[in-house]
């Protein structure tokens, strides 16, 4: 979800303004709380036997964890820094991402894909890929999953660092450093368990902060209801002003199909008991999603009038958090963003490490036994996060990075996927074709044509492209089989 990346590469808000008296108990507080992640991800390693364990929890979670695990996979930090600041400035047509278009994504995964997908006990969409469309298509896909995902784990990496780095007053790509080192520790100790056990604290750490400031925020303005009487009009439209249908289109088509396909979030549907837990999880996940996603969303839409002139918005939310709460509950406020994205980052890592390991190096390499499946799958971790880290201390040019990569071949994996689980096609070259055309148009219709709808043409194009070829190649079977040649 890059919407809430700022331009040095890092999240929508600059650490500078948090740098105020009291930071050496912040770096402590962050320490500690780190500290606590990598001690249960210690306890829960013991319980990993094999890669179902290490990847999808062994499919023994509970509705409940997985349910607040998907959501603290999808509320980044950039959800309410880049949705709050986004709505200070454009008003409720600032807000259709976060919280509407990706807590719809949330219910489309439960009516789409959980159920199908956990039925078959798949470790990664990967694998069902391969099931439909062969090992090719298997590989070609992992590849285009990937990029996107690792180069944004690198930019929440540098917004952790960016925390540490003010709160501890030492160098930023020490930190950042720093920061991976504790991300892959944990993550390469106790896999998806441990990542789900986190997400479950950090979720409900970002829940009850944010309650906190909403409750505080509207406890300490005079006249709430005379501000919203005074709002204008334009401020309340969902649609932005002047836009074409295909540009409104495409702004809904982003969050609400663009993320539909991608592992962090599969991988936790899949680790449901049962394929029924997996479906209301992501339901569950939809909700929770979207009604915590309103608190940023309202705080922005009044905003002007708490904060007015702000010159970047982006620090709105962090400026009336330290405005408005006292200092520890700032600091609470704190750990909330850091728990964002820590959720995010190790989701990230887990998803990459699942697509590379499982469904690449392990056939490559002809690996059986499930001990040395596992070694792989925790190698790969690391190695994930190395390259996350070498791209997050990168700095500048992350921004134009995570431009790229949301623009990588998701349209491809996305009509595939769907093409395979609601219809009889499933012929392996028309999905190779596909893929290759998501990777191809998607980057020329947003950076080479700049056109106003590139992810939704992008999709359309590759669900023609899926058609057609499938419909050639089985016409040419067919011909071939009824030839003369072939019947003599």
């Amino acid at each position: 979800m890059p919407e809430g990346i700022a331009p040095d590469g890092a999240l929508c808000y600059k650490q500078k303004k948090l740098n105020r008296p009291g930071v050496e108990v912040n770096g402590l507080l962050i320490i500690v709380y780190v500290v606590i992640q990598i001690l249960i991800g210690v306890y829960l390693s013991r319980r990993i036997k094999d890669e179902a364990d290490y990847f999808v929890g062994g499919r023994r979670v509970s509705f409940f964890l997985v349910s607040f695990s998907l959501f603290a996979t999808w509320f980044g930090a950039e959800t309410c820094l880049g949705s709050s600041g986004a709505v200070y400035e454009n008003g409720l047509s600032g807000s259709r991402a976060d919280p509407f278009g990706f807590s719809l994504c949330l219910f489309l995964m439960g009516f789409l894909l959980a159920g199908k997908l956990r039925q078959r006990n798949y470790l990664t969409l990967a694998d069902f890929i391969k099931d439909r469309y062969g090992s090719m298509a298997e590989k070609l896909a992992v590849w285009v999953m990937i990029p996107s995902s690792i180069i944004w784990g690198a930019a929440q990496l540098r917004a952790f660092g960016q925390i540490l780095s003010i709160s501890t007053a030492l160098p930023l790509n020490l930190m950042i450093c720093l920061s991976a080192l504790l991300v892959i520790t944990y993550t390469v100790l106790a896999g998806l368990l441990g990542d789900i056990y986190t997400d479950l604290i950090q979720g409900m750490i970002v829940v009850i902060s944010l309650v906190i400031l909403a409750v505080t925020v509207i406890s300490r303005v005079p006249d709430l209801a005379g501000i919203i009487r005074e709002m204008p009009a334009d401020r309340w439209k969902i649609l932005g002003v002047g836009e074409s249908i295909w540009l409104r289109l495409d702004r809904w088509a982003v969050p609400a199909l663009g993320s539909l396909v991608v592992q962090e979030a599969i991988s936790r549907f899949l680790a449901a008991r049962s394929p029924g837990e997996a479906v209301r999880a992501c339901h569950t996940a939809g909700g929770i999603y979207f009604f915590t996603g309103l608190i940023p969303l309202f705080l922005g839409f009044i905003g002007p009038w708490l904060l007015p002139g702000l010159a970047d918005r982006e620090q709105f939310l962090v400026i009336i958090s330290h405005r408005y709460l006292p200092g520890f509950l700032a600091i609470i406020f704190l750990g909330a963003m850091i728990s964002a994205i820590l959720s995010t980052v190790d989701s990230i890592l887990l998803a990459c490490a699942s697509l590379f390991s499982h469904n690449f190096l392990i056939p490559v390499l002809g690996i059986k036994k499930e001990k040395a499946r596992l070694i792989v799958g925790r190698t790969t971790v690391v190695i994930t996060g190395l390259i996350a880290l070498v791209i997050a201390l990168s700095g500048n040019r992350i921004y134009d990075l995570v431009l790229l990569a949301a623009a990588f071949g998701t349209a491809g994996v996305l009509v595939i996927t769907m093409f395979g689980l609601y219809s009889r096609r499933n012929n392996q070259k028309a999905a190779l074709f596909t893929l290759i055309g998501g990777l191809v148009l998607t980057p020329l219709f947003q950076l080479g044509l700049k056109l106003e709808a590139p992810f939704l043409l992008s999709v359309l194009s590759c669900a023609a492209i899926f058609i057609i070829s499938s419909w050639w190649l089985e016409r040419t079977k067919v011909r071939e089989v009824l030839s003369p040649e072939a019947e003599g």
